[in-house]
């Protein structure tokens, strides 16, 4: 491969930040726990899988985590792809780039509020997300022609 052929795009850096922001809030999760078992209120056995457990905050902090583990398959297979076809960089990059920030959005605004108007901010990050998805796909097909 040519040094070209494997530099990092704004798409490629967008993916890496997809992946740090999951850790980051894996790390948040682990945290919590952690000083949950540390202060004595829980036991390292307390915190099933998929059932509420913890406060209000600290569920909304998983759920927000759930939600970019979920959606980064589908980022990942997109900018890979990306990665190996030749599209319009501009376009495709700023695409990835709005992706992870309305992730980032999404998540933050999940773990601070559970209200209505939170609920709806958090709704509009998350549809910015798939329009970008779609977007990416469209220069995706466009590109393969």
């Amino acid at each position: 491969m040519t040094a070209a052929a494997t530099a990092m795009t704004p798409a490629l850096w967008a993916l890496v930040g997809w992946a740090a922001w999951a850790m980051l809030l894996v790390t948040a999760i682990v945290s919590a726990r952690g000083w949950q078992v540390f202060r004595g209120a829980k036991r390292v056995t307390e915190f099933p899988g998929g059932v509420q457990h913890g406060g209000d905050v600290y569920w909304r902090l998983y759920r927000a985590h759930a939600n970019t583990a979920e959606n980064l398959p589908i980022v990942a297979v997109l900018t890979l792809i990306g990665t190996l076809v030749p599209v319009y960089r501009g376009t495709f990059d700023a695409l990835a780039l709005a992706a992870l920030g309305a992730r980032v959005v999404q998540s933050l605004v999940h773990v601070s509020s559970g209200s209505a108007l939170a609920i709806n901010v958090r709704f509009t990050a998350f549809a910015a997300q798939y329009v970008c998805f779609a977007w990416m796909i469209v220069e995706l097909v466009r590109a393969a022609r």
